[in-house]
């Protein structure tokens, strides 16, 4: 009645005895550090490019001393370009879309956030005639964009 604890019963070790034949068994077990590896890679990849993927509509905004707003969630964002051109976040639309297009995007109804982006070498009057249109409608919290001044 005695019981043999480090011997495999005579198979010849661990693999059932192919020690000694020079052939090896597949192995059963996954690798996952290549597979981290390329992860890794692509999260900084990502990391990387997702700042660039939202730029919007380029515009040179003007520098003023006023303080950053707070913000909770995205506002939309109209944005007038050198050209005169109007944008509602970063599609193309004409001055007589504007009111229709709010109302439709606008979660909050009238009480929803909307910043106005205008280029500084944009007309006046055109930066002046979509904030016209915005406030006519109804829609109370308008506001304009700009960048803080830098100490020269």
């Amino acid at each position: 009645m005695s019981m043999s604890v480090g011997s495999s019963g005579g198979r010849g070790g661990r693999r059932g005895g192919r020690r000694g034949s020079g052939k090896r068994a597949p192995m059963s077990d996954i690798n996952v550090t290549p597979m981290v590896d390329v992860m890794l890679v692509l999260l900084i990849i990502f990391m990387v490019a997702a700042p660039m993927m939202t730029v919007g509509v380029p515009i040179d905004l003007p520098e003023t001393q006023a303080k950053a707003m707070n913000a909770d969630t995205q506002p939309i964002t109209i944005s007038v370009n050198p050209a005169g051109e109007i944008y509602l976040q970063e599609t193309p639309i004409g001055i007589d879309e504007i009111v229709a297009k709010l109302e439709a995007i606008a979660t909050t109804g009238y009480n929803e956030r909307i910043y106005v982006r205008g280029d500084t070498t944009a007309a006046y009057g055109t930066v002046m005639k979509v904030m016209a249109r915005i406030s006519s409608a109804g829609f109370k919290n308008i506001g304009l964009v700009t960048l803080q001044e830098q100490d020269k």
